[in-house]
C-alpha cells in the first residue's frame, strides 16, 4: 500500500507551517477527503488544531523521544484507512535535537518514512532569492525529497507569478501556490505558543482558512505530489498491527480536561486505555466534584491564565486534595504539578491558592522559556515502575518553582545532549508530579505501572 504523504516544513520558525497545515487540512476535508494530520516534535497545541480543521486525532512523530520502528507503528496505524496524510513539521526543516545531524529533525522523519516535502517561505519583500533559497533547501540532503514550495504572505497574484517563475526556473521545484496575509485567518498567540483549539471563539477559522487554500493553491497537484512517495512493503504492514488492542476496563481514570489542562500526547491516553483503563475527563475550571475514578492524570496547559478560576473552584480543590490525602494515586505534567503546589503567581505577580498536596509555589517569570528534550532516570519505585527504567520527554514552560519544604523526586532527568538537569518527579504519597511530559511510547512500562497503581487503590 501507498499510504499517500506529504511533510509541511518551513525555512525556519514563523514561516506559517501551521497556517498552511490547517489550511490543506480544512480544505482536503471539504473536498471529503479522509486526511489524517501527523505533528513532528514535543508539540501539544498544533495537534489540538488538526483535529479541529479535519475531524481527525493528530497524532505526534518524534525522533528524539521515539525509536524509529515506534513512529513507523503510529504513522501505519492512524493513516491505514485515510486518504492521505498530512505531517506539520518542527521549526525550521533541518532543524532538531543536534546542531550536527538529523536527530529529532523533520528530515529525520521525511527520510525515515519516505515523505515528499512541501516547503513553506514567507515570500514578502523576495524575489529571485526565493529560488537560491529553495535549490539550498533542494540540494543540502541529496536523500530528501522537497518536491513542492508554497509561499506564505504574499498580498497580490503579481508578486507569486514573478516568484514562481523565479524558483520553477533555477530549481525542479513545482511552485503549487501561496497565501495571502489576513488577519481573520490568523490564531492569536501567547507564551507558549498559539491559543489553544479548546479556547477558540471564531467556528468559522478552519473554513476560511480551507477557502484560501481553494482559491490560490492546486489542491490536486499537491495531492499528485502526496501520491508521489514509495509503496510500504509488505513485510512492514504485516509487522504492524493497524488496530490497538484494548483490553476490557479494569480501572477508571479521571482526566482533567479543559482549557487550563488540555496538554496530553493523544498516545499516553491511547496506551493508557489499551492496558485497560476507562478515561473519564472532568473540568477542574468547571466541576464542583470528582467523578469516581481510580487515578488522576492531570496534563499540562495554562493554569497561570485560569487560576482565578481555579482558585474560586474550592470544591474541585477540596476533592483533589482529599483524593491524594486518601491514598489516590495522582499523575501530573507541568500544569498539573502548578495546580497541585501550594500557590500560583501570575504574570502580573498576583498570587492565587491551589490544591495545596505539594510543598511548593511556582510563578511565571516572564523571561526565558524552559525548553528541551528530557531523558528521566527513574531512581525510586513508585507509580512509573521500576527503578532503573528510562523514560523520554520534554520540558517547555515559563514558570519556577520555588521549594517550601524537603521534596523527594522519583528520578533525575538529563537533556538530549545527557547533561544532568536535577531531580524531577515530586513524589508526595501516592503523588507523582513532572516538570517533564512523558511520553509514555518510549517505555510500554509506564502505562502498564499506572494501571497496576489504579487497581491497588481498589484493592484497598
Amino acid at each position: 500500500m501507498k499510504y499517500p504523504r506529504l511533510l509541511i516544513a518551513g525555512t525556519h520558525s514563523g514561516v506559517g507551517k501551521t497556517t498552511v497545515t490547517l489550511a490543506l487540512l480544512a480544505a482536503f476535508r471539504s473536498k471529503e477527503r479522509r486526511v489524517q494530520p501527523f505533528k513532528i516534535g514535543p508539540d501539544f497545541i498544533d495537534p489540538g488544531h488538526h483535529h479541529a480543521a479535519c475531524g481527525r486525532e493528530s497524532l505526534n512523530l518524534d525522533g528524539w523521544m521515539l525509536e524509529a520502528a515506534i513512529n513507523r507503528q503510529r504513522f501505519l496505524r492512524a493513516a491505514h484507512d485515510a486518504d492521505l496524510s498530512i505531517i506539520e513539521g518542527m521549526m525550521g526543516l533541518f532543524d532538531g535535537s543536534s546542531p550536527i545531524s538529523d536527530r529529532g529533525s523533520a528530515v529525520e522523519q521525511a527520510k525515515q518514512l519516505d515523505i515528499p516535502v512541501l516547503l513553506v517561505i514567507d515570500g514578502s519583500g523576495m524575489a529571485r532569492s526565493a529560488a537560491a533559497m529553495v535549490h539550498g533547501y533542494a540540494t543540502f540532503d541529496p536523500a530528501l525529497q522537497v518536491k513542492a514550495v508554497l509561499f506564505n504572505r504574499i498580498k497580490n497574484d503579481g508578486h507569486y507569478q514573478l516568484l514562481k517563475e523565479a524558483v520553477e526556473q533555477d530549481t525542479d521545484v513545482k511552485v503549487v501556490g501561496y497565501l495571502r496575509p489576513d488577519s481573520e485567518i490568523t490564531i492569536p498567540d501567547r507564551h507558549l505558543g498559539l491559543q489553544t483549539a479548546i479556547e477558540g471563539k471564531n467556528d468559522d477559522l478552519y473554513k476560511k482558512l480551507g477557502q484560501s487554500v481553494l482559491e490560490t493553491v492546486e489542491l490536486d497537484l499537491i495531492e499528485q505530489i502526496a501520491q508521489s512517495c514509495s509503496h510500504f512493503t509488505d513485510e512492514d504492514l504485516n509487522k504492524e498491527n493497524h488496530a490497538l488492542q484494548r483490553r476490557r476496563p479494569s480501572v477508571k481514570i479521571g482526566v482533567a480536561y479543559d482549557p487550563a489542562f488540555c496538554f496530553y500526547y493523544r498516545d499516553n491516553l491511547d496506551l493508557l486505555e489499551a492496558e485497560g483503563a476507562e478515561l473519564m475527563r472532568f473540568s477542574p475550571i468547571n466541576d464542583t466534584a470528582l467523578p469516581d475514578v481510580d487515578l488522576l492524570y492531570f496534563g499540562g496547559g495554562y493554569p497561570e491564565v485560569y487560576a482565578q478560576q481555579l482558585e474560586k473552584n474550592l470544591a474541585m480543590r477540596s476533592a483533589v486534595h482529599e483524593f491524594a490525602v486518601a491514598g489516590g494515586a495522582i499523575y501530573a505534567e507541568c500544569g498539573g504539578l502548578m495546580y497541585l503546589g501550594k500557590r500560583l503567581c501570575d504574570f502580573d505577580g498576583t498570587v492565587y491558592d491551589m490544591v495545596g498536596v505539594i510543598p511548593i509555589e511556582t510563578s511565571m517569570t516572564g523571561k526565558r522559556m524552559t525548553l528541551g528534550y528530557r531523558e528521566l532516570t527513574v531512581t525510586c519505585s513508585g507509580l512509573l515502575g521500576e527503578q532503573g527504567i528510562t523514560v523520554r520527554g520534554h520540558e517547555f514552560h515559563y514558570s519556577q518553582m520555588h521549594t517550601l519544604g524537603d521534596l523527594e523526586y522519583v528520578g533525575r532527568i538529563a537533556d538530549s545532549q545527557g547533561r544532568d538537569r536535577g531531580g524531577d518527579g515530586i513524589m508526595v504519597g501516592n503523588v507523582m508530579a513532572f516538570y517533564t511530559h512523558l511520553h509514555f511510547s518510549s517505555n510500554p512500562q509506564v502505562p502498564v505501572a499506572l494501571i497496576q497503581a489504579a487497581l491497588a487503590r481498589q484493592s484497598k
